[in-house]
């Protein structure tokens, strides 16, 4: 057995009791309290190893920054590990969905995404001081608070940080049961489409009405043609709204849409066809607000060579690790925008990322912590 797997198993009691801490230390998006309790656990849980920095922000949580005191001569370079506080869970489900280890797993909110890849991260730098491995580059573990919502406030902070690093590694879950990495994501884009009509009495003067509710219908069945499979682009009219009573002829409603797309090349093309909505009813008006949220995590050469260098590695440590694409967004989508080599994925293994059978494999969490420290001894 590989040292650093060893030592992985030695410590997994250990690294089970602080997954089950960070679990119940609840930290939900629209809760900023939650999030800086979490944040204040990470920062004085790791405090022996690293020198913690927060940055608030203005309406979510504190970032969390935490830079390692690790053995070695490091240069200025660094390498960046990212990933999040906030989970999507509302303050008050650990009571009905408790932390538990059942059948192989453990189960929780926000167990698999992500605060066990938190805690694989922490751990491996706990390994290289206990293992005394000395590393090249200085590495710095960024925890944005707000990931969930989509990065509004954490996205310069992340960015700023990617600027300085050799390369990304992100511990967000893996793919599937084998924990494949993500090599690449699909870029997401929110829409707004927004319809005024005129409002009349339905059964005295129906005539005179134009309904914004129809419209709002005739525009759904264009935008839903947007998608193209063979290209990545997926369109979802995910929510509508509009309305006020029944006998009220509707004057105004709304459509919320979620756009993915897997290149950055085609998302002119599809903000034009949103732009370019035009009313059925000549009565009615639309408005169209949004655009870009993150852009796509291309698999660039860059990504390929980390891949292929994880790979070997991980071969290494005789485990097989594979790669895939998601369609679902991280801050490695702004990372690997910027040019620097990203590698997605390196957190918990297991299923039901906001599900009620939220679960990591107990099995696998040597693995994961062997393999980040393995790899942060090579980049």
């Amino acid at each position: 057995m590989h040292p650093y797997v060893r030592h992985a198993r030695s410590k997994q009691t250990e690294i089970i009791a602080f997954i089950k801490s960070c679990v119940e230390c609840e930290s939900p998006s629209d809760s900023p309290v939650h999030v800086n309790r979490f944040v204040d656990l990470l920062a004085d849980q790791s405090r022996d190893i690293a020198k913690a920095k927060t940055i608030q922000s203005s309406d979510s949580g504190k970032h969390l920054r935490l830079e390692f005191k690790l053995p070695g001569k490091q240069v200025r370079e660094q390498i960046l590990g990212i990933g999040h506080s906030d989970t999507v869970w509302p303050a008050g489900t650990i009571r009905s969905m408790p932390f538990r280890r059942r059948a192989g797993r453990l189960y929780g909110p926000g167990v698999l995404d992500m605060k066990s890849g938190l805690a694989f991260f922490i751990y491996a730098m706990r390994a290289l001081r206990d293992l005394d491995i000395p590393v090249r580059r200085k590495i710095v573990l960024l925890v944005v608070s707000d990931e969930e919502t989509g990065s509004k406030t954490s996205r310069a902070v992340t960015e700023a940080e990617a600027k300085r690093s050799n390369c990304v590694l992100v511990v967000e879950p893996g793919t599937g049961l084998t924990g494949k990495l993500k090599t690449a994501r699909k870029g997401v884009r929110n829409y707004t489409v927004s319809v005024e009509g005129r409002a009349a009495h339905a059964g005295v003067d129906f005539s005179n009405g134009a309904s914004a509710i129809l419209e709002a219908a005739r525009q759904i069945e264009k935008i839903a043609q947007f998608t193209n499979l063979e290209r990545g682009i997926t369109v979802n009219p995910g929510v509508i709204s509009g309305g006020t009573r029944t006998n009220v002829i509707a004057a105004e409603a709304r459509i919320d849409v979620d756009v993915r797309i897997a290149r950055s090349r085609d998302a002119a093309a599809v903000d034009q066809k949103f732009r370019a909505l035009k009313p059925v009813d000549k009565r009615c008006q639309i408005r169209v607000e949004g655009g870009l949220n993150r852009p796509p995590m291309e698999r660039t050469a860059g990504i390929a060579q980390l891949f292929a260098q994880a790979q070997n590695i991980a071969a290494e440590l005789e485990l097989k690790l594979e790669e895939s694409s998601t369609g679902g967004g991280s801050d490695g989508n702004f990372t690997a925008a910027l040019g620097v080599p990203t590698l997605d994925g390196l957190g918990g293994i297991g299923e039901g990322a906001h599900a009620v059978n939220e679960s990591i494999l107990i099995d696998c969490i040597p693995q994961r912590v062997a393999l980040l420290t393995a790899l942060l001894t090579r980049l």
